[in-house]
């Protein structure tokens, strides 16, 4: 799961043979469409001030080994997805989210990416929202991956991203139906509560039409709640 990065050029070019006054109209359509996929999905989502923005910074967690499990409440703009962490299997990753979580790190910002075949899965955590930022820290290690196999990646688990091995930071994916991937990702939760709502916004498509790209539904992680 390599993260994106957006060819910031290409866009100005495209944004300068667009006239100005088709933004508005543009924006409206596609709120509408956003909108009545979403409802058709049963997904009720509120709407949210989040954008993309520069990364908090942080400092260095402690991990301690094992670490202690956690719940994680993700608050988004249509609905919480809680996810109960791996201590013992995953104690870097989990120190890391668990830590990130308190900084408020992951408060208002924007799941960036939703892939519909092959690949079921909706990524977040990178407070810029290009699918290229991460922590102010050095990446750390992969824990936890499985033996490669079919749906290795099964409905429900959350595992880290990244743009190969062990350089995981802050961005992560929520898996809403079985999917095989290299084992490459660590694997650090499960989704026990939320998992609907996952699908419903994987239901809505994403923004492009394509089967890879941002969610139709504008997607918010609000705050995160530890326990």
């Amino acid at each position: 799961m390599k993260r994106s990065v957006i060819t910031i050029v290409t866009a100005l070019l495209l944004i300068s043979l667009i006239p100005a006054n088709s933004f508005a109209s543009e924006g409206n359509e596609k709120k509408s469409k956003a909108k009545a996929a979403a409802a058709s999905s049963g997904l009720k989502c509120r709407p949210t001030r989040a954008i993309g923005h520069t990364a908090l910074r942080v400092g260095i967690p402690v991990v301690r080994i094992p670490a202690p499990s956690r719940t994680l409440t993700f608050t988004t703009n249509c609905g919480d997805i809680v996810v109960q962490t791996d201590g013992a299997a995953a104690p870097m990753t989990t120190t890391a989210m668990t830590y990130l979580a308190k900084q408020g790190y992951f408060n208002h910002t924007l799941c960036h990416r939703l892939t519909t075949a092959g690949i079921f899965v909706l990524q977040c955590g990178d407070p810029t929202a290009t699918g290229s930022g991460g922590p102010n820290w050095q990446p750390y290690r992969d824990e936890n991956l499985p033996v490669g196999a079919a749906n290795d990646y099964p409905e429900g688990i959350v595992a880290m991203a990244n743009s190969g091995p062990n350089t995981n930071g802050s961005q992560f994916f929520f898996v809403y139906a079985d999917t095989t991937l290299p084992p490459a990702y660590t694997r650090w939760g499960t989704i026990i509560k939320g998992l609907d709502i996952v699908k419903a916004i994987a239901a809505a498509g994403t923004s492009t039409g394509t089967q890879d790209g941002p969610p139709k539904q504008a997607v918010a992680i609000e705050s995160v709640t530890v326990r």
